[in-house]
C-alpha cells in the first residue's frame, strides 16, 4: 500500500494534469490521427532506458516521453487523447530543458527530439516505474491496452544485474542486500508482465549488446515499431552512445556471499542467463 504523502502527491499531479490534458488533447487531436502504435518500457532501473528512449524520440515519426508515468494516468481515468497530449508535452519539455538526466546528456544533434514530421508511434520511457505500478495493480496493463486501443509494443532492456544492483544501492542509499531484494522483486513482476504479452508485442535487448552495435539495434527497434530508420538518423544517434558500458558493480564492495546470492537468484529468470560478476 502506498504511503499517504506519496499518494497525495500523485493525486495532486493527476488533478493538475487532467484539465490541462483534456483541453490540450482535444485542441491537438489532429496531431495524433496518424498514430498506429503505442509503446512503453518495462524493466529494471539503470538499464539504459533513458538513452534508448531519447534515441527513439530523435526519429521524425516517433515521440517518446521521459518518465511521464502512463500507468498512473490510466489509473486516473485519462483518455487516449489526454495521454498522448501529455506524452508529447513531456517530450518537448525534456528537450527544452536540455535532455540531461543523472549527469548525462541525451541530446542527439540535428534530429527530431521534441518535434516530429508526423507521429506514427508514441510512448513513454519509465522502465522500473511501470513495473512497480504493475506490481501494485496488475490490472493496469489490461486497462492501458483498452484505453489505447491500438497496436501495443513494449521494450525490455536488460543489463548485468550486478551493475543494476550496485547503482540502485548507490543512488538510493540502500544496502546491497536491500538492493538485491528490490531488484529481484522487479524481476518477478517482469516475468509476470512478459506472460501477459504476445510474442510480437515484446522486444528484448541487452544493454551491453546495444552499446556494442547501437545502429544495428536501433534500426531493429524502429522496425519493431513499424518505422524505417535512415542512415542519417542512425549515424547521429551513434554519436551520443558511450563506447562501452560502465561496470558500476566495481564501485561498491561485494562479498562472496552476496555475489553467490545474486548468481543463485539469477538462475530463476531466463532473461538473465549468461550474466555473472566477472563479465
Amino acid at each position: 500500500m502506498e504511503k499517504f504523502p506519496a499518494l497525495m502527491k500523485k493525486m495532486s499531479r493527476l488533478s493538475r494534469d487532467y484539465p490541462v490534458s483534456f483541453y490540450g488533447g482535444n485542441k491537438n487531436r489532429k496531431l495524433f490521427q496518424h498514430v498506429e502504435t503505442f509503446f512503453m518500457f518495462l524493466g529494471h532501473p539503470r538499464s539504459g532506458h533513458s538513452l534508448i528512449g531519447s534515441l527513439l524520440d530523435a526519429h521524425p515519426e516517433i515521440v517518446c516521453a521521459h518518465e511521464l508515468g502512463v500507468l498512473m494516468h490510466v489509473f486516473g481515468c485519462f483518455s487516449k487523447k489526454q495521454v498522448y497530449y501529455l506524452l508529447l508535452k513531456n517530450s518537448r519539455m525534456f528537450t527544452t530543458k536540455g535532455r540531461t538526466s543523472s549527469g548525462y546528456s541525451y541530446f542527439v544533434p540535428e534530429q527530431w527530439q521534441g518535434k516530429f514530421k508526423v507521429i506514427r508511434a508514441i510512448g513513454d520511457k519509465q522502465g522500473d516505474g511501470a513495473v512497480l505500478r504493475l506490481q501494485a495493480r496488475p490490472w493496469l496493463l489490461k486497462r492501458l491496452k483498452q484505453v489505447i486501443n491500438q497496436q501495443f509494443r513494449a521494450f525490455h532492456i536488460i543489463r548485468n544485474p550486478f551493475d543494476n544492483i550496485a547503482t540502485i544501492s548507490t543512488r538510493h542509499q540502500m544496502t546491497l542486500s536491500q538492493s538485491i531484494e528490490y531488484y529481484f522483486s522487479l524481476s518477478e513482476t517482469m516475468c509476470w508482465a512478459k506472460d501477459q504479452l504476445c510474442p510480437d508485442e515484446l522486444f528484448e535487448c541487452r544493454h551491453e549488446a546495444f552499446v556494442a552495435e547501437p545502429d544495428k539495434w536501433l534500426k531493429a527497434m524502429c522496425l519493431f515499431l513499424g518505422m524505417n530508420a535512415s542512415e542519417n538518423y542512425l549515424n547521429s544517434c551513434k554519436t551520443i552512445v558511450f563506447p562501452s558500458p560502465r561496470k558500476t558493480r566495481h564501485t561498491v564492495l561485494w562479498n562472496k556471499e552476496l555475489i553467490n546470492l545474486v548468481e543463485k537468484k539469477m538462475r530463476q529468470f531466463p532473461f538473465l542467463q549468461g550474466y555473472c560478476y566477472e563479465t
